[in-house]
């Protein structure tokens, strides 16, 4: 079977979470650069990394790359890819682009070139002047960075932050990816009890059950690549029977509140959805009545940011008060999302560690305080033979 060179595209700062995920998949060689990672792998690699991804964007097979400072430059070097390896004569043929830092700036002179071009490169292998593109679709990405064109088929379709169980949500959602990831930098295990006293939607204590749970996060939703030709039915089938087979019981203590009545029900239905609603406590507290006998707890939360000036007073506050709650929890470790780069000052703590992450289009910070590690539970010794 022919090894494709892949790639999994992902947020700004959790690159090296995304190759961690792909080397327990069993893809040991991967290269990162900004906002994807690099690997190689067959066709089930390509199932695979769109089923149990849980923080990249996309995956992509990676087709060509080459200088393109003139429209020549870009049409020829699309041109010469072998396009009819991996589209159909009646495949839908649609073409996406970005530009940055390149003299080809404008996107859709680079779309309507590198779709001419793929024309053309059809024709010498079908030997046809039309194509009815009423079959499977191939979402065809070229991107130019500093006059290099990369050309790449899209794998996944929707983003793979739609896992399927989030139907509705609130007012300033948090991508599932992104979720996913906080979850991983906050080195959570299922023996730990997990907060989330901003929980909004659900997200990050969904996430964190899933992940718990071995859920493969794709496994309720389809993908472009399901409707080609190339990639068998039965291997999607076997592919998703094995994400089946590793599904597990835990038991676990993940606790999400929100002072918003409404958003908890939705988050409830998102747990449902997902699979996961035993795994999780949903309560409806403000901040001030949030507290725990439990030691060496974990809060994920991503707390309002205060974008409104109107609101910016409110916010303040409100980080002042999980100063004082948090604070109490001498033994939990802490991890904090928001937007604001004067968190510390109204949290009354200087964090331990501080990440920059992108929810979406806003640069937020992850401010990490890192509390004691639970005490290892001695497993009990058989007596020496005598």
């Amino acid at each position: 079977m022919s090894l494709f060179e892949l790639t999994a595209t992902c947020a700004f700062g959790i690159e090296a979470i995304v190759a961690d995920e792909l080397k327990k998949l069993g893809y040991e060689k991967t290269s990162v650069e900004n906002g994807r990672v690099n690997f190689r792998g067959d066709y089930s690699a390509i199932i695979r990394s769109n089923l149990w991804l849980r923080c990249s964007d996309r995956v992509h097979i990676k087709l060509a790359e080459f200088p393109a400072s003139d429209w020549d430059e870009l049409f020829d070097g699309t041109k010469k890819v072998s396009w009819e390896n991996f589209i159909p004569a009646n495949g839908m043929m649609h073409v996406v682009g970005r530009s940055v830092k390149s003299r080809l700036h404008s996107v859709p002179d680079c779309q309507s070139i590198v779709k001419k071009a793929v024309i053309e490169g059809m024709k010498r292998k079908y030997r046809q002047e039309r194509f009815p593109e009423d079959g499977p679709v191939y979402k065809i990405e070229i991107s130019v960075l500093n006059d290099i064109a990369t050309l790449s088929l899209d794998t996944s379709g929707d983003g793979l932050n739609r896992r399927g169980y989030r139907q509705q949500q609130g007012e300033a959602p948090l991508k599932e990816t992104l979720a996913a990831a906080l979850v991983y930098l906050g080195r959570w295990k299922p023996e730990r009890m997990l907060a989330d006293p901003f929980c909004g939607s659900g997200t990050i204590p969904v996430e964190a059950a899933m992940m718990a749970a071995d859920i493969a996060p794709g496994i309720k939703r389809r993908f472009s690549a399901e409707s080609w030709p190339d990639i068998k039915a039965e291997l999607w089938n076997t592919c998703r029977e094995e994400c089946a087979d590793l599904r597990k019981t835990v038991k676990t203590e993940i606790h999400a509140s929100d002072i918003n009545g409404d958003v908890l029900r939705y988050a409830a239905k998102n747990a449902l959805n997902a699979g996961v609603e035993e795994m999780i406590i949903f309560q409806k507290k403000p901040l001030s009545e949030f507290s725990s006998r439990r030691e060496y707890g974990c809060i994920i939360c991503n707390p309002p940011y205060g974008e409104r000036l109107s609101q910016q007073r409110e916010v303040e506050n409100l980080y002042r008060d999980m100063g004082r709650v948090f604070g109490k929890l001498e033994t939990w470790s802490q991890f904090i999302l928001t937007a604001r780069e004067d968190f510390e000052k109204f949290f009354g703590r200087k964090a331990t560690k501080n990440r920059k992450l992108y929810n979406g289009k806003i640069k937020t910070h992850l401010y990490q305080y890192f509390g004691p590690l639970p005490p290892r539970i001695k497993s009990e010794q058989p007596p020496d033979s005598v």
